[in-house]
């Protein structure tokens, strides 16, 4: 379908102010009978549209601008830098592109249809170009790091398949029931030590390797995902990490 437009809004090159001001209250299908109303009158009174008050307040906030010098303004479709025009002249007109400019700076929360596209009014005021690219820089590292994090997770699934067939393994040959030998334990420490200082660790270029920010967090983690399973306690993971933990360090 195909998206509206500014000029489906009654989008111009200029406007004198009650124009500008129909269009910014959206009453644009009003219009021939508005300005009927108003006659040679710049700016309705509170009796004349009692339905829609921000009518004339939209036109003031015009005048105001124009008053104070903070929107340019022209005569007849043509803008004016010198002779500036009565502010009751019926040919004193505002251009489109200042209007526009001049919504921006001082309402940043108004996007009016006429002024503004589908995109812009669909942005938030406050996300500029500069916000914009850190935003983006952001999302960009956060991909990285995740696709870090999805590399270490394959890599401990891996061993942990590993380890599950050896043990089905050994299971079948009717060794299950024995504890682990010493040198299965030192090879069981080293393995969980090394993935325990990796998903703590940092990259040479300062970024973290994964989340977790200490063991508390690898042990509430897997405790929310595989607790109730043997070996998996709150007291059993703090003394098999430290244990795994000591043991590499010792073997270095």
């Amino acid at each position: 379908m195909q998206k509206s437009s500014c000029l489906s809004f009654g989008a111009r090159t200029y406007y004198r102010p009650i124009e500008a001001a129909i269009r910014w209250a959206g009453l644009l299908r009003f219009e021939l009978r508005i300005l009927e109303t108003l006659g040679p009158r710049a700016i309705p009174e509170t009796s004349d549209f009692p339905r829609w008050p921000v009518l004339r307040l939209f036109v003031e906030r015009i005048f105001d601008a124009l008053a104070h010098d903070e929107l340019r303004f022209g005569k007849a479709g043509i803008a004016q830098e010198s002779q500036r025009p009565a502010l009751d002249d019926p040919d004193l007109i505002v251009r489109h592109v200042d209007l526009k400019a001049w919504m921006s700076y001082y309402y940043p929360g108004e996007r009016p249809p006429f002024l503004f596209d589908e995109i812009e009014r669909e942005l938030h005021p406050a996300v500029n170009l500069a916000t914009l690219n850190v935003l983006l820089a952001d999302r960009e590292a956060t991909k990285v790091q995740l696709a870090e994090l999805t590399q270490l997770h394959a890599a401990s699934h891996a061993q942990h398949e590993a380890l599950a067939k050896e043990y089905a393994i050994r299971t079948a040959e009717g060794d299950g029931a024995r504890e682990p030998g010493l040198r299965s334990e030192s090879t069981y420490l080293n393995i969980i030590g090394g993935l325990l200082n990796l998903l703590l660790g940092k990259s040479p270029a300062g970024t973290s390797y994964s989340s977790f920010d200490n063991v508390g967090a690898v042990v509430s983690a897997l405790l929310a995902h595989h607790e109730g399973r043997p070996g998996i306690s709150e007291r059993t993971l703090w003394s098999k990490l430290a244990q795994a933990r000591r043991h590499l360090e010792a073997s270095r």
